[in-house]
């Protein structure tokens, strides 16, 4: 039953485009206390169907810019494949630190983004 509530959170955040495979590690090393290279690998898996789900609402939502995505995607792949390679051969302490900052900057990031928005609301209302 947990995998079912982990993967339908994960799709939903994948679906609107935050990062449902950041979701997903955490909730599968925090609920089904999997190691963190194997919740890494697992997320792989999960974000192919998942993107390509999102990818297909999103181009027919005309919402996809190829000639921006294009490159990204290319010189994507080819990071993944440094990330991957890199991780692989990390110890699993220094891996769960660099997966905990990754986190720390999206926090800080998203929360500056929100406090920014809600400035500049409250000066378009007055």
């Amino acid at each position: 039953m947990n995998e079912v509530l982990i993967g339908i959170v994960s799709g939903i955040v994948g679906g609107l485009g935050m990062g449902g495979g950041t979701v997903l590690i955490l909730l599968l090393s925090v609920f089904l206390n999997m190691e963190q290279h194997i919740a890494q690998s697992t997320n792989v898996i999960f974000f192919v169907p998942t993107a390509i789900a999102a990818i297909i609402v999103s181009l027919k939502n005309k919402n996809v810019s190829l000639k921006i995505a294009v490159p990204i995607c290319l010189w994507g792949i080819i990071g993944a494949f440094i990330g991957a390679y890199v991780a692989t051969h990390m110890n699993m302490g220094m891996l769960k630190r660099c997966f905990g900052g990754f986190l720390i900057l999206i926090a800080i990031y998203q929360t500056y983004e929100y406090i920014k928005a809600k400035r500049r609301h409250n000066n378009i209302k007055q």
